[in-house]
């Protein structure tokens, strides 16, 4: 089972085996977390994730951290809000779980996670850290596993579920 600890704070700051990246299906940094991501770990990082081919949503892929202090990224693209009827609660599940699993065969001990598609995605923050964390703790594996929640809001959200 993994174990389970919340921070507010950078995920780009993280000094572990592993983050994840909230990326979009192309893997081309955009906004919120993907941008901060891709800006810190540097150019090479947007030639490994052309190399992929993208990222369907609810899948997870991996790249090297490059310039972050990470070992690896694992980048999973979470689903876009739209009214909770077409899969989205799924497709969330399926990102924590696929990225805990890349993690396991990356032979990780150490990953955080953002909370995924709930900023432009606009995914209902609580109904995220539900999902979140009924996943991580739920899954098979001996991991240490860091939410790290970007605002106080978010913290909160997640504090509330935990």
């Amino acid at each position: 089972m993994a174990d389970l600890k919340l921070i507010q704070g950078d995920i780009t700051q993280f000094s572990g085996d592993a983050i994840v990246n909230a990326a979009n299906t192309g893997l081309v940094g955009g906004g919120g977390v993907d941008g901060a991501i891709h800006r810190a770990a540097g150019p090479e990082l947007d030639i490994a994730c052309r190399k992929l081919h993208g990222c369907p949503t609810g899948e997870a892929k991996v790249t090297p951290g490059f310039n972050l202090p990470a070992h690896i990224i694992i980048h999973t693209a979470g689903p876009i809000w739209r009214d909770g009827s077409f899969e989205e609660p799924k497709l969330l599940r399926n990102c924590y779980e696929n990225s805990l699993k890349r993690a396991v065969e990356n032979h990780c001990q150490t990953v955080a996670f953002p909370s995924i598609s709930t900023g432009i995605y606009g995914y209902p923050l609580d109904k995220a850290c539900e999902i979140a964390v009924s996943t991580i703790r739920h899954f098979e594996a001996t991991l240490q596993v860091t939410m790290v929640a970007f605002d106080e809001g978010t913290y909160r959200a997640f504090e509330k579920v935990m």
